[in-house]
């Protein structure tokens, strides 16, 4: 946990920043979405999201998966629709039929 927190430090404090200050959020959001104003966004509560993490501190984008004597452990999810795909539904499938 030391490591992800020293190599994304200034990552994550610019997330927070943006979190506690609308002007610098709206900045943002108009990189992507020109035009946009504060009055047109409306506060929500955010989200979590689990992230894997290797050893090195490294963020791991895709699915990990660690198969023991007789079973399959999925570790990292990275998206709800990743979770839904087909094909990592057989994946996983096949890995326990086998």
């Amino acid at each position: 946990m030391v490591k992800l927190g020293g190599r994304y430090f200034k990552t994550g404090i610019s997330e927070m920043y943006r979190s506690l200050n609308k002007t610098a959020f709206v900045k943002e959001v108009n990189k992507l979405l020109p035009g946009i104003q504060a009055n047109d966004l409306l506060q929500r509560p955010s989200g979590v999201r689990a992230q894997a993490v290797s050893e090195k501190g490294d963020l791991l984008d895709d699915f990990l998966f660690e198969e023991g004597t007789q079973s399959l452990h999925v570790l990292n999810a990275p998206s709800p629709a990743a979770t839904a795909s087909l094909a990592i539904g057989e994946y996983i499938a096949s890995k326990v039929l086998n």
